[in-house]
């Protein structure tokens, strides 16, 4: 009579099955530790940048700016608008994240008008104009 093949037998032979079972085997462990503090450093808390000359976005979760941050690209125009109201929806909204992707691609549209605009006001209005010729030919 041949042996019984059991779910357990079979998976025993699998590398890697059943990983929760030993967290010595298990590649996150480490990851799932609680971090804990290590010395060195030469300082509490670190230092902050001095106050920002143009306006600096931050999330609707913080009270005061992070430690670091940019002031390269101010936010202006329609997409800094756009960049002001998403940033005062929380992030974990989807409404956040959708006008943070307008805002980007207004701001495209945006720069090549500033760039060229004779060139980029012919092409968006080739594109309503070509819209409104293909509706009118649907009709």
């Amino acid at each position: 009579m041949a042996e019984r093949v059991t779910s357990e037998k079979v998976h025993r032979e699998i590398p890697g099955w059943g990983v929760d079972g030993d967290p010595g085997k298990r590649p996150g462990v480490p990851m799932l530790l609680k971090p804990r503090v290590r010395g060195g450093a030469h300082w509490e808390a670190p230092e902050r940048q001095p106050p920002p000359d143009v306006p600096v976005l931050k999330r609707a979760e913080l009270k005061e700016l992070t430690p670091t941050f940019s002031t390269a690209v101010p936010p202006r125009g329609l997409s800094g608008v756009l960049r002001r109201v998403a940033y005062g929806i929380p992030e974990h909204l989807v409404r956040h994240v959708m006008l943070l992707l307008i805002a980007d691609r207004v701001d495209v549209v945006e720069s090549r008008l500033r760039r060229n605009p004779a060139q980029s006001l012919s092409a968006v209005l080739g594109m309503v104009g070509g819209g409104w010729l293909l509706g009118r030919l649907r009709t």
